[in-house]
């Protein structure tokens, strides 16, 4: 037995999967997939194979001539969910297996009418990363094995069924359901398999670029998003030739838990980027900064996710920088920092999940998800760039892209190709110390600007209009991480009549201030507080209000109140999120 994967029972000396075939029927009265997938492999399956699963009800496994094959699916372990072993007398290129997911799925959301924008139908979306792809498909759920896939669903004939692929046309069966076929034919890690089922309307952005919503929220998206295609430009000008063929995204139901997920074709963003002004469109950038950085290019396995996030974090900088100018991805990176500082704070009893190449061995992905591959794993690519010169690391940038182009690498991997081609680089810039080692090595450089330094020349004090009239949410927000805590109540109260903090409609800027005012006691804004917690699932929200909340003694009861009456409107990774922050707290 070779397991590679701390988080997959993907055993390395049995067959791998090299593309599925998934046909399903959507069913929202059960809240369950039924389903059939067939298993099709590089090299024919002998002995034995180890499949991930979570959940699922298995009701019959056969081989590549219908024979049904003995299986076992064993006990659930935490987090990990339930290795399906299949016995194979002979040697088999294809496996087909019969089953039902549940409605507890972890990968699965489904929305009651109530629940969407229109209110009139349900919603149905997927969010397989980290590893909750084995809750809707049993596979080799692990990034080390990219995949291809086919996929046919039969659905509500009045709803629309998007996926992360390509659309291979739909057909209305009766009076009451349509099957919809995609294919994918690039391949990918089981994490970016994605979908969603519901009342759903689209506007061209360009020939490549189409943007999905709600009917209701459709022509707002479409004004938000307009820029993407000039984005898409601005990337292939630093990274070479996008590899997708469309770049289309999903406006999700509030619920969603992140800011957005990359899924290739057809990117998910959560609707608090919809400000009206473009001002939150850097998300964008983000997710499609992983079209070259984590989709092209993956980690082998959750150990190196800093592969994905730390390179894409510097992408997504540098096509801002592209488009926007130097100053605004410096004030994007000041930002992350503060970020990344409280991200360190959090796990201040735990360092070695502070390292970008953490041991995760008995440690569930989602528990340890944190902007530290994100933030550090930027700073020690910026570190590199500093010792090397921008031009010669952008021109091993998109050596590295081209020769791990639709590859899994681990780190040192990644070690290997830069010594390669800038020898020594590593050791100029210290890089034990940035991988193996907790926090930020003792080199790493502060960060800077000129708008930075005029914020900070304020030592929290209330701005002038004339001091914040050109602001942007980040300096906002920026500025509003600076005022110390607690902060004094005429301090709060001039900040939320001088510019009505309190009714903001910007997430970026609200939520910081409604955090800072719940760690300096301001109760004036619970109202608005609670409105946003039953409203928006988004996990970079709900992070700092439930921890504020649960931080104070006379907020506690209230936090675990409010958690009570919208938990279900939660995603499951979020449930799961603020659980833990409630335990955590209540530990204190």
């Amino acid at each position: 037995m070779a397991r590679r994967d701390p988080h997959s029972y993907c055993d390395d000396t049995q067959a791998e999967t090299e593309s599925f075939a998934l046909r399903a029927r959507v069913d929202f009265a059960s809240q369950t997939l039924i389903a059939e997938v067939t298993l099709a492999f590089r090299a024919p399956a002998v002995s034995r194979l180890d499949l991930d699963t979570r959940d699922l009800t298995i009701e019959r496994i056969s081989d590549a001539s219908g024979r049904a094959l003995d299986h076992t699916l064993h006990p659930a372990e935490p987090y990990l969910g339930q290795r399906l072993e299949i016995r194979i007398p002979e040697p088999t290129t294809t496996i087909r297996i019969a089953y039902r997911t549940s409605p507890e799925a972890s990968a699965l959301q489904w929305l009651a009418p109530a629940q969407t924008k229109g209110g009139k139908q349900p919603f149905l979306f997927s969010q397989c990363q980290a590893i909750h792809a084995r809750s809707i498909i049993p596979m080799q759920d692990t990034p080390r094995l990219r995949v291809r896939y086919s996929a046919e669903l039969v659905i509500p004939r009045e709803l629309q069924l998007v996926m992360a692929a390509a659309d291979r046309g739909r057909r209305d069966d009766d009076a009451s359901h349509a099957t919809h076929r995609f294919e994918m034919p690039q391949p990918i890690p089981p994490y970016l398999f994605a979908f969603a089922v519901g009342d759903l309307a689209s506007r061209d952005l360009s020939p490549r670029c189409r943007v999905w919503a709600e009917p209701a929220v459709v022509d707002a998206a479409a004004y938000e998003f307009a820029g993407v295609e000039a984005m898409i430009g601005a990337a292939e000008a630093l990274f070479g030739p996008y590899d997708w063929e469309r770049f289309d995204i999903l406006t999700m139901p509030p619920s969603f838990p992140y800011g957005g997920m990359e899924n290739p074709r057809l990117t998910f963003l959560t609707p608090t980027v919809i400000a009206g002004d473009r001002s939150l469109v850097s998300v964008v950038a983000h997710e499609l900064a992983h079209s070259w950085t984590g989709n092209l290019v993956t980690n082998a396995n959750g150990e190196h996710f800093w592969l994905n996030e730390g390179f894409t974090m510097y992408a997504e900088r540098r096509i801002v920088e592209a488009l926007e100018g130097p100053d605004m991805a410096a004030l994007q990176a000041a930002l992350g920092r503060r970020e990344l500082d409280e991200s360190f704070e959090r796990f201040a009893d735990r360092p070695e999940m502070t390292k970008l190449r953490p041991d995760l061995a008995g440690v569930d992905p989602d528990e340890c998800y944190s902007l530290i591959p994100y933030e550090k794993g930027y700073l020690f690519l910026c570190a590199i760039e500093a010792a090397v010169g921008r031009e010669a690391f952008s021109t091993w940038l998109r050596s590295y892209l081209t020769t791990f182009r639709f590859g899994a690498i681990t780190t040192d991997d990644f070690e290997a190709h830069i010594e390669a081609a800038l020898p020594g680089a590593l050791a100029k810039a210290n890089a034990r110390a940035w991988i193996d080692g907790p926090g930020l090595p003792p080199s790493a450089k502060p960060l800077g600007s000129a708008r930075l330094d005029a914020i900070e020349s304020l030592h929290g004090s209330v701005p002038t209009a004339a001091q914040s009239s050109a602001w942007t949410p980040i300096e906002w927000a920026l500025y509003l991480e600076s005022v110390p805590r607690p902060a004094p109540e005429a301090t709060c109260r001039g900040l939320d009549e001088r510019y009505r903090l309190t009714a903001s409609t910007n997430f970026d800027v609200l939520v910081p201030w409604l955090t800072l005012a719940l760690k300096s006691g301001y109760t004036a804004v619970m109202p608005r507080v609670e409105q946003v917690l039953a409203e928006v699932g988004r996990m970079k929200y709900l992070r700092p209000l439930y921890t504020a909340l649960a931080a104070d003694p006379m907020t506690r009861d209230t936090a675990a109140s409010v958690f009570a009456r919208n938990a279900a409107s939660y995603h499951p990774i979020a449930r799961q999120m603020v659980e833990g922050v409630l335990r955590a707290q209540a530990g204190r």
